[in-house]
């Protein structure tokens, strides 16, 4: 039997992709223990809202800015696991809220007041020039997808987006939801709850 050395490689890196995914799913198991023990509500009312994002470094790097930023928590949609890693164990300190489907966190967050928005690229206000309320829930959809609902379907979502001006028309996810915490932050600086 002849083997060209291809297909011994992709096994073995489709063996060491499995391997790494199962490593990342152990991990965060642990991280998300330690969230449920340790995790507290941010000093701002701002909420990071992520729907079907990769389970990818990104996330991390979210929570990373969430804690901070001083995010009350952050809201995650269709989302089993992440990598932790890139959070640099700030998963453990922001609330993290898990929901099957858009509908349910949409239905805790209006409930609870919040205004809520979708950030995509060349939609809606620039974020700069809106006034946003203490009260705000951001929306980050699929990095390749985009969000995995339409807007119309549910009252009072609005629209932001990052005004850009280079030749790709988007920025990583992770990038654009610090954007968005630090215009938050800098509209709100000194309503903190403390």
């Amino acid at each position: 039997m002849f083997s060209d050395g291809n297909s011994v490689v992709a096994k073995s890196a489709k063996e060491k992709l499995r391997l790494t995914r199962k490593w990342a799913a152990r991990q965060y198991e642990k991280h998300r223990r330690h969230n449920l023990v340790y995790a507290t509500p941010g000093v701002h009312h701002f909420v990071i809202v992520l729907d079907n994002l990769k389970p990818s470094f990104n996330i991390g790097k979210i929570f990373r800015s969430a804690d901070a930023f001083g995010a009350r928590e952050v809201h995650l949609i269709g989302i089993d696991y992440f990598e932790v890693k890139a959070a640099k164990g700030s998963f453990k300190w922001v609330p993290a809220l898990f929901h099957r489907d858009f509908d349910a966190c949409y239905q805790d967050l209006i409930g609870k007041g919040y205004t809520m928005y979708t950030l995509e690229p060349g939609e809606g206000k620039p974020v700069g020039q809106s006034k946003l309320p203490g009260k705000s829930a951001f929306i980050f959809g699929h990095e390749e997808f985009g969000i995995s609902f339409d807007p119309a379907r549910y009252d009072g979502i609005r629209s932001l987006s990052i005004p850009q001006y280079g030749r790709v028309g988007s920025l990583n996810v992770s990038v654009a939801a610090s954007v968005v915490m630090y215009e938050y932050l800098r509209q709100h600086a000194a309503e903190s709850v403390g």
